[in-house]
């Protein structure tokens, strides 16, 4: 259930740890002929590394001191034994602990960061380490030793790292490695432009989805998971309101394998455990977790794709309310996300403005069939420039099995209309960010709606929020745009017919031109009295 905004754990947008820039900065000397694709590995996992060496040499040192401390139930009075019982592995996996091996600790890689071979040496402690703990295999990057990647200046990149307590106990309970990876992840997601949203998902959208969700405990699961950030919040929010984040059980996949890997160190290091299958696959064409009927879905499908290979499934078995058009996949994830929901399962997911009204082909009869089966349960119209790989507005879609879940308000024939569009502020010159009362604010209205029990008393707030039923949207044609129902002063130019569009448009170019023949007689007529131009 949504809570006060006092209770929730949403880290403040903007919030910077203080070294952030500095080391992105740092990271961007590397750039040179790499564009971000390949540099954003190459600092990752340099931060990856010192986080998990940093916490393996805290605890050495720890063990090391209290096995010489002769007060110690544990003292050793060998020093040989001594070092070579700190090297126990069962000492650190107790403690969630990678064990490093010698040559791969950070404290050796730094005493040899001006060396030439310090590529060499990094590829090779990234191997190591995947050798000695079986979850990691194949995760991390082993590529800093190619002739591309300029060792001078990774040298002076490792020895910058050197200066984070990346890895220390506290750092850790604050989660500061998180914070300067979802840092780097928007940097990188800015510098890559529209191909950045393949891993990173603004991250007011991702609490936004988590608080309107809310899942406490049950399966939660992203076929599209990029670097997992919807799988980090929903921890966190399980964490922040008190529960246990054993309580939930996560699945995904990524069709990407170079984004998978970063899902996968994403969440190692948070200690998160997720089935993501066993390789990177596409969701459509190889379902890794094809029987699985999920609780929660949050996802952030790629927009309007074009390439999704629609021809090949024509008669897929989850097309229940008809065929997605091979030009567009918008609706065959709809379609994928209400065949893997549970009984009483429920999703939510972006998707471009375009799917609640498109025509094109059989989109609008499949949407009409969704809405007609009552799946459609809250909608969501956000306002642009919160996405790095795209300025258009987006929408978020919440579908629900069970409107009769006995958990909330029977809400059966009705559909929560929301728009956002006004809401956020600019973070910077071209993105825009939803502020935490924002969220709340909107989260809440969607709780207090399906009568949760800790917020209650919805009411319709003009221009804002509307309940409308089953027989309105059909009216309205089946079009989903919460424009049409809040009665919103402003519409986007997607909701008005093209005829009127064009008229309007018509009209001012006709005013502009008539203002640019005055300007231009205005400009004649001094050049004339300054004694320049055509009298005649």
């Amino acid at each position: 259930m949504a809570k006060k905004k006092s209770d929730t754990n949403m880290n403040k947008n903007g919030a910077t740890l203080g070294f952030e820039a500095k080391l992105y900065q740092a990271a961007d000397k590397l750039r040179n002929n790499m564009d971000a694709a390949e540099y954003k590995h190459v600092v990752l996992g340099l931060i990856f590394l010192k986080y998990i060496s940093d916490a393996f040499e805290e605890k050495h040192d720890s063990l090391l001191k209290e096995f010489a401390n002769p007060q110690s139930e544990f003292y050793i009075k060998d020093e040989a034994l001594r070092s070579q019982s700190a090297e126990d592995e069962d000492e650190y996996s107790a403690e969630n602990i990678f064990s490093i091996p010698k040559k791969a600790r950070w404290s050796y890689l730094q005493a040899n960061a001006k060396q030439p071979e310090i590529g060499i040496l990094i590829d090779n402690a990234m191997l190591a380490i995947e050798q000695k703990n079986s979850q990691l295999k194949g995760v991390l990057p082993k590529n800093y030793a190619r002739p591309a990647l300029d060792k001078q200046r990774l040298g002076e990149l490792v020895d910058l790292i050197s200066t984070i307590g990346l890895g220390k106990k506290e750092n850790r309970s604050k989660d500061i490695l998180g914070r300067v990876y979802e840092y780097f992840l928007a940097q990188f997601a800015s510098a890559e432009g529209k191909r950045g949203g393949q891993f990173y998902t603004p991250r007011c959208v991702v609490q936004l989805l988590v608080e309107m969700l809310a899942p406490y405990q049950g399966r939660v699961y992203d076929p599209c998971c990029g670097s997992g950030g919807m799988f980090v919040q929903s921890e966190e929010f399980v964490e922040a309101h008190g529960g246990r984040r054993y309580d939930i059980s996560i699945f995904g996949q990524e069709s990407n394998p170079t984004t998978r890997q970063l899902a996968l160190m994403n969440l190692t290091i948070r200690g998160i455990e997720a089935n993501l299958g066993q390789e990177h696959a596409d969701s459509f064409h190889h379902d890794l977790h094809p029987d699985l009927k999920a609780d929660y879905i949050l996802a952030n499908p790629p927009f309007n794709s074009s390439d999704w290979g629609g021809n090949q499934l024509r008669e897929d078995r989850r097309w229940v309310y008809g065929t997605p058009p091979p030009g567009n996949a918008n609706f065959a994830w709809v379609q994928h996300f209400i065949y893997h929901l549970a009984p009483n399962g429920i999703a939510g997911f972006v998707l471009a403005n375009g799917s609640m009204s498109s025509n094109t082909s059989t989109e609008g009869k499949i949407r009409e069939k969704i809405i007609k089966a009552d799946l459609v349960d809250c909608m969501v119209a956000l306002p642009g420039q919160l996405f790095y790989s795209t300025s258009i507005p987006v929408c978020l879609w919440f579908i629900a099995r069970n409107k009769e879940d006995r958990r909330f308000r029977k809400r059966a024939g009705k559909t929560l209309f929301i728009d956002a569009r006004r809401l956020g502020k600019m973070i910077d010159r071209v993105h825009r960010d939803l502020t935490d009362a924002e969220i709340v604010r909107i989260a809440e209205t969607y709780h207090a709606w399906r009568g949760d029990a800790e917020v209650d008393g919805y009411v319709d707030v003009p221009g804002f929020c509307k309940s409308a039923t089953l027989a309105e949207v059909q009216e309205n044609g089946n079009v989903l745009t919460p424009g049409r129902y809040v009665g919103a002063e402003e519409q986007d130019e997607e909701d008005e017919p093209f005829a009127d569009t064009m008229a309007h448009l018509t009209e001012k170019l006709i005013e502009q031109m008539a203002e640019a023949r005055r300007l231009d007689d205005a400009i004649r007529k001094n050049l004339q009295v300054l004694g320049f131009g055509d009298e005649s």
